[in-house]
């Protein structure tokens, strides 16, 4: 007894959150949200996240670096390399989660650039500047626009009906 596996035009179409699904010859899917229609504060927003993520993960290679050429303190680079690099890897995530409109995505940025915010607001008091003054910007920036109804909207789309 053979059993015939079922072709692409036999298996009944299961759409997925954010996708939206044609029968056809063509086999690919379309995203719904595709980049024309994100809201264009979500895109600057998803950008300088990855930016800032980017920059952990530089900053992560310098303590490795540093680990390798004999540290003095070992113990605190390891934990500083892997915070760095883990902290980079929720950012990277976080962001594209916010591009395929998911809700979850907003808390583990706002929540860092709440803490960013702190940090630039103690090196502006201690001493002023223009990196200081970036760093409370950019987490300006990025916290007020994913407060911004549009971009709340575009991340809390509801689920689509089961079939």
């Amino acid at each position: 007894m053979t059993s015939r596996r079922p072709q692409p035009a036999d298996r009944p179409l299961r759409p997925r959150r954010g996708k939206v699904v044609t029968q056809g010859a063509g086999t690919g899917t379309a995203q719904a949200g595709a980049a024309g229609a994100r809201p264009r504060m979500l895109v600057i927003v998803c950008v300088l996240v990855l930016l800032e993520a980017t920059l952990l993960v530089g900053v992560g290679i310098a303590f490795g670096a540093q680990l390798l050429r004999g540290a003095s303190v070992p113990g605190a680079a390891v934990f500083l390399l892997a915070f760095m690099l883990g902290l980079a890897a929720v950012l990277v995530a976080s962001a594209r989660g916010l591009w395929r409109g998911r809700r979850w995505s907003r808390s583990p940025v706002l929540t860092w650039q709440l803490l960013l915010a702190v940090l630039a607001f103690g090196w502006l008091g201690v001493e002023p500047t223009w990196w200081a003054g970036l760093v409370l910007v950019v987490a300006v920036v990025v916290g007020v626009g994913l407060v911004l109804p549009s971009v709340v909207a575009a991340t809390t789309r509801a689920a689509s009906p089961p079939p």
